[in-house]
């Protein structure tokens, strides 16, 4: 018998989306929370935000910020490391922290049922952290390990170098996060005491929960908790961040020596909008996206499957706590990094009308019909709002962002191209590229540095 014809059901376009709103208060203390139900997430997500600057950190012990909240649930007054340990291990509870450009960040995951349990432990690790010296010395050894590493591994070496050539020396930006090798080693179990004194209380935190649990219920466990935490006798107004300049003299290429290496990191950077930019960032996400945020865009078309350069290369705006830069990163063939490089300019300087309607529009549909699944779990939307909140920008900011991706139009995107195209590189290339400084400077794209792998 032969089948009758196979009828394939339309497929309509998805209905409107939202990311979700909270519930919101403020505590006495002067912390404020925001609660995000979501049913069917029983395990909560709970996010505490401190705006600490990194500017704060002492400059001869920077990296302190992050020691801090690595030894955060290594003892307090009341219990050893190891006791922590049991009973966050007894009662099931995710608990983590560190320390970056929006501030210091703690995180819990816990199921509802232990979440009073699990902030009862927050607080305690908060207000009553001891900072033994065997845990402190043992972080601080571990985190020159990881410094060694970063600066071992290329793509590590290429991110180190570029802060330090993109940033004004002046501003903490221009410096590691986790500080230096030299910074590190001189942190001592007095100095985060010192540092936590002064930074950690809750005047001005913002804690996000997130899950399937009532708003009355979180409002209750938090006022018993985290809302009767208060700010040491040492607290100190927290310092505004630094504004992160660009060096005078950035539009330069520097050439990391890297002997015999076969491949050739790049890592190249020139300003951008940020988030809060009035074309909206949608727009700019899908102009990332079409040029080198998926194996598919232009970037990767051109130098990965046309010209073998490389595995992959991603490019696109990358917002900052305030404004924001375009980056390109990725490895290529070191016997090909010149013209890699010449390549990859040439995509990424694309004329605002090359860029296609399918192109735009391919990209705006794919950010815009997955959002639902990329906001769908409890911890993403836990960690989505808390940035929001620690950047002061909007609760609704997502549900804006995910509508402007929607409804983009081609020559408004090529228009935002236009006013905010990348150039004046900041460029570094990781490798074994000595010999290659002449070709280099050819480009005439700035003057040309080498600097040694170890410095």
């Amino acid at each position: 018998m032969t089948p009758g014809p196979v009828t394939v059901p339309d497929v309509a376009p998805p209905g409107p989306w939202s990311f979700p709103l909270p519930v919101s208060w403020q505590e006495d203390n002067g912390l404020t929370v925001h609660h995000y139900r979501i049913p069917g997430q029983h395990v909560l997500a709970c996010r505490l935000g401190l705006p600490v600057p990194l500017s704060a950190e002492p400059e001869d012990r920077e990296g302190v910020a992050l020691l801090l909240t690595r030894c955060l649930d290594e003892g307090t007054t009341r219990r050893s490391a190891e006791d922590l340990a049991e009973e966050l291990e007894r009662r099931g509870i995710a608990l983590g922290a560190g320390a970056g450009e929006r501030g210091i960040v703690a995180s819990l995951d816990v199921v509802g049922h232990h979440l009073g349990d699990a902030l009862a432990l927050l607080t305690e690790c908060l207000a009553e952290a001891s900072y033994p010296e065997p845990e402190v010395a043992r972080q601080v050894r571990t985190r020159l390990a990881d410094i060694a590493h970063e600066l071992a591994d290329p793509a590590g070496r290429a991110a180190r170098e570029f802060q330090r050539t993109y940033f004004h020396p002046a501003d903490r930006a221009s410096r590691p996060a986790g500080g230096s090798r030299e910074t590190v080693a001189a942190v001592t179990p007095a100095a985060v005491r010192d540092f936590h004194a002064q930074v950690v209380h809750p005047r001005g935190a913002v804690l996000v929960v997130a899950g399937d649990l009532p708003a009355e219920e979180v409002r209750d466990l938090v006022g018993t908790t985290l809302g009767r935490w208060q700010a040491p006798a040492g607290a100190a107004e927290r310092p505004q961040p630094d504004p992160g300049r660009r060096a005078e003299d950035a539009a330069r290429i520097v050439v990391v020596d890297r002997p015999d290496s076969v491949q050739a990191q790049l890592h190249l950077g020139a300003p951008g909008p940020g988030r809060d930019h009035p074309l909206g960032w949608g727009t700019f996400q899908v102009l990332s996206f079409a040029l080198g945020g998926s194996p598919t865009a232009r970037v990767d078309r051109v130098l990965r499957e046309e010209r073998g350069y490389t595995y992959g290369i991603r490019a696109g705006f990358r917002p900052r706590r305030r404004g924001g830069q375009f980056l390109a990163t990725g490895a290529v063939r070191g016997d090909a990094a010149v013209p890699a490089l010449e390549e990859l300019l040439s995509v990424l300087e694309v004329e605002p009308e090359e860029l296609t309607q399918e192109e735009l529009r391919h990209s705006a549909d794919f950010l815009a019909r997955t959002a639902p699944g990329r906001y769908a779990t409890a911890d993403v939307v836990a960690d989505e709002a808390l940035g929001l909140a620690m950047e002061e920008l909007p609760l609704d900011f997502v549900t804006r962002t995910v509508e402007r991706v929607r409804s983009l139009e081609a020559e408004d995107a090529r228009r935002a191209w236009a006013a905010h195209r990348p150039g004046d590189w900041t460029m570094v290339l990781v490798g074994d590229l000595t010999d290659r400084v002449d070709e280099l400077a050819a480009l005439g794209r700035g003057p040309v540095q080498v600097v040694p792998v170890g410095q």
